[in-house]
């Protein structure tokens, strides 16, 4: 199942240059531009405010958007750039580049846990720490999956989960090259006390 893909809203900007850039940012706007997809670069203006929680929200860069500018057709894009004011830190200038469906991308996609009451080691009080809730994967723009999936059953206390464990969608593969862990079965703490408590009286027997 393809993930929704956000919206981003702007509307497109009427003249270029330093001065219809510095009239956007009095009117609370961030000027942009659009290029690539095998159309004309398309001056932009998006809502300060807007943009700026998006941006505090993470993930930005790695975000890919529709793009909805009035008296043009939808688009999806990727952020390739975010210019900065230097003391205040806000934004004051975004590039944004067209994707096509086929176009590949890398994108950070939720990690789902199912079959929980299937694994012995989460019934026996176990805990299941998740080291990785999101994964970068590189994916078709046309197809991306709306989260990937993590079968716990059977899993024990001890064991660890690896990216290459997990079924991915056809043409979805991990950006990070290794077989990185994505989560861990621990023993909960009343036991891992129990154990040290046992090893302990152990030791002070063996000792003469």
């Amino acid at each position: 199942m393809a993930r929704e893909i956000p919206d981003l809203i702007a509307t497109e900007r009427t003249g270029t240059g330093k001065g219809a850039a510095r009239q956007a940012r009095r009117e609370g706007k961030v000027p942009g531009i659009v290029y690539g997809g095998g159309a004309e670069p398309l001056a932009i203006n998006l809502d300060f405010n807007k943009l700026l929680q998006k941006l505090k929200a993470g993930r930005f860069m790695s975000t890919l958007f529709n793009l909805k500018v009035e008296g043009q057709e939808d688009v999806r894009v990727i952020c390739r750039g975010v210019q900065r004011d230097v003391v205040k830190d806000l934004p004051t200038h975004i590039d944004l580049m067209r994707l096509k469906r086929t176009s590949r991308v890398n994108l950070f996609v939720h990690v789902e846990f199912e079959n929980a009451k299937a694994a012995p080691g989460l019934k026996r009080g176990g805990v299941l720490t998740v080291v990785r809730p999101e994964v970068e994967l590189n994916v078709v723009a046309g197809e991306i999956p709306e989260q990937i999936v993590v079968d716990l059953t059977g899993k024990q206390i001890g064991d660890t989960i690896h990216i290459s464990e997990v079924t991915l969608p056809e043409g979805v593969k991990p950006v990070i090259d290794r077989d990185f862990v994505i989560a861990n079965i621990q023993a909960p703490s009343g036991l891992v006390s129990a154990d040290n408590a046992e090893e302990d009286a152990a030791e002070e027997g063996g000792e003469e």
